[in-house]
């Protein structure tokens, strides 16, 4: 049996994050109107100034996206999802892209959890050999038009739930299993493997990976250590 690993994208491997990067691009064209940025931008001002958070900030976006993603054509996503991907697709951290690569040497089974829409995950995944890829997905309507609701909730809100699925239907072992997120909502991924490594953690991660004894990486410009 194959051993497993799991890794959260945006922010662990993307340095940014791709939902963020998604919207911006969908307003840049016309599909979102240009009002949809201003309903994130005190959060987003508050947390570049230290005075909110980054999960503020990521909060606002989504219900940005869930505002007006309701009615826009399928086509439309993907097309801008491809152009998001083929412009930032390289932009990743140096630490995660290498141990990527060292576990798929070993025959690891990779796979990406991410809150990010599936459509682009799928296509900035590809690069990268992972084997399966899990993000929110969103119910279509008649012609290929977004409803506006989300469809399999219960799994992608638990990444646990997504640990239990993949052993079951893929056939892989926990056995020398492996894990990387970077804030609390991966903390229920990372009990569920031998090897929990958080990665740039938020504070709350960063608490819980002491009490834990999870192993933590930081990368900070040009250089790579353990806490």
């Amino acid at each position: 049996m194959k051993k497993v690993a799991f890794f959260d994208i945006d922010g662990t491997v993307f340095r940014s994050s791709l939902l963020i990067e998604l919207v911006e691009k969908l307003i840049d064209e016309d599909i979102f109107p240009a009002h949809a940025r201003d309903e994130y931008q005190d959060e987003l001002r508050a947390w570049r100034d230290r005075e909110g958070t980054y999960e503020a900030y990521i909060a606002a976006v989504v219900r940005s996206f869930m505002t007006h993603i309701k009615g826009v054509f399928y086509g439309d996503l993907a097309d801008i999802g491809r152009m998001v991907v083929a412009a930032e697709s390289k932009h990743i951290y140096r630490y995660t892209r290498d141990l990527i690569q060292e576990l798929k040497k070993k025959k690891y089974f990779i796979v990406a959890i991410s809150q990010s829409p599936k459509t682009i995950l799928d296509d900035f995944c590809a690069s990268y050999g992972f084997d399966k890829v899990y993000g929110r997905m969103y119910e279509l309507g008649p012609q290929d038009h977004f409803t506006g609701e989300m469809t399999d909730v219960h799994l992608i809100e638990n990444k646990a739930n997504i640990v239990k699925r993949v052993v079951e239907k893929e056939g892989v072992t926990l056995e020398g299993s492996v894990a990387v997120g970077d804030t609390e909502g991966d903390i229920s991924l990372l009990e569920m493997v031998e090897s929990g490594i958080c990665f740039n953690p938020n504070k709350t991660l960063y608490e819980q990976a002491k009490r834990m004894g999870w192993k933590v990486v930081v990368e900070r410009k040009d250089v790579i250590y353990e806490l």
